[in-house]
């Protein structure tokens, strides 16, 4: 039942699972200052004090007006209760995945039942509730911040930067680092895919000035690289598109390569001697690549190098040590090392 209520009565512990958007936050406040709040603030109806789930931007707007009072709705008199009315009609009220994402973690430290047991309830699939489930476990905490707070765009978080990670191997701690670089800078959809891109794919000095908040002089950069290879001779078109499947599959392996899940001795067996294989080579590819690089640096191409220079020696990873044995070499040491000797995987 929808009644009148005392804004400073409310409790707004749940702000921060209801994403910011100011320039409708604008818009909103306008609309009511013509025509006060025309839906009702729903929330928990708790013994002690009404608990906001709904309607934060319309309190900060009634708020901002010096509002006292607003029109109130229950959504029932448990937490838990309330939050799966909520999400029972989020189609409503449209909340975003991410806000979805954020209540139903919640409803799991409440102690309201698995996974099955929330899909059930809500009358979702196992599947709706795990994918929202897994999206908030990949987040860390500042970047669920930045991107709740509004100060970071969600669309190229959810599909630019997510692909990084499933695709590219991309780990939370580098995802965290671009965010918070690019947080509050007020950049273009487009600019911050753009940026993602030469980030995590491209030079270390790109990275760097990225981190150091020079995401203007990296666009201006990469923009003076045509994005296809029109001007290419075929035998050029081919090699830019194994380099690109280089950078991608080394990505993977590196993302890969220390789960928990490569536990079998099948897979040890193969996987040692393949790695001594690509081991053999390490050294010869980076010097093969390495020269590439700065020849085509060196080209006269009219692209301007990158913020910060062609560092080589900050760019460059430090290289592998010459094997002293192949897969052709099977009375070579550990060239028929089983899984439990030196091929073991992390504990």
């Amino acid at each position: 039942m929808e009644r009148e209520i005392e804004l400073a009565a409310l409790d707004l512990r749940y702000e921060s699972y209801r994403m910011r958007n100011p320039a409708a936050e604008a818009r909103l406040l306008a609309a009511i200052a013509e025509r006060g709040i025309e839906e009702p603030l729903e929330g928990v109806d708790h013994t002690s004090q009404s608990i906001l789930l709904n309607g934060f931007k319309r309190y900060r707007c009634a708020v901002k007006l010096g509002m006292s009072m607003a029109p109130y709705a229950s959504l029932g008199e448990e937490e838990a209760a309330a939050i799966l009315n909520l999400l029972r009609e989020s189609n409503d009220h449209s909340l975003s995945i991410l806000e979805q994402a954020a209540f139903l973690d919640q409803l799991r430290k409440l102690g309201s039942g698995s996974v099955a047991d929330l899909a059930e309830r809500l009358s979702r699939s196992k599947s709706w509730v795990s994918m929202r489930l897994g999206l908030l476990a990949e987040m860390s905490p500042r970047v669920r911040e930045k991107i709740f707070s509004g100060a970071f765009p969600v669309y190229p978080y959810m599909y630019t930067l997510r692909q990084f990670m499933r695709m590219n191997g991309v780990h939370k701690q580098e995802v965290e680092e671009f965010v918070v670089a690019l947080s509050g800078k007020k950049l273009s959809v487009r600019d911050i895919e753009q940026l993602a891109h030469g980030y995590f794919r491209g030079p270390a000095s790109l990275r760097q000035a990225i981190r150091d908040g020079h995401p203007g002089q990296v666009l201006e950069v990469m923009r003076q690289v045509p994005e296809d290879a029109d001007g290419c001779n075929e035998f050029e078109r081919m090699l830019l598109k194994d380099l690109e499947l280089t950078d991608k599959y080394m990505r993977r392996v590196m993302g890969k390569s220390e789960d928990r899940r490569l536990k079998t001795p099948a897979f040890h067996a193969q996987a040692n001697l393949l790695t001594a294989g690509i081991l053999s080579q390490t050294q010869a590819f980076s010097d093969s690549v390495r020269k590439l690089h700065d020849r085509s640096g060196q080209a006269q191409s009219g692209v301007s190098a990158a913020p910060g220079g062609h560092e080589h020696k900050r760019d460059r990873a430090p290289a592998a040590s010459q094997p002293q044995h192949g897969v052709h070499d099977p009375q070579a040491k550990g060239g028929d090392a089983g899984p439990d000797t030196q091929a073991q995987g992390p504990p």
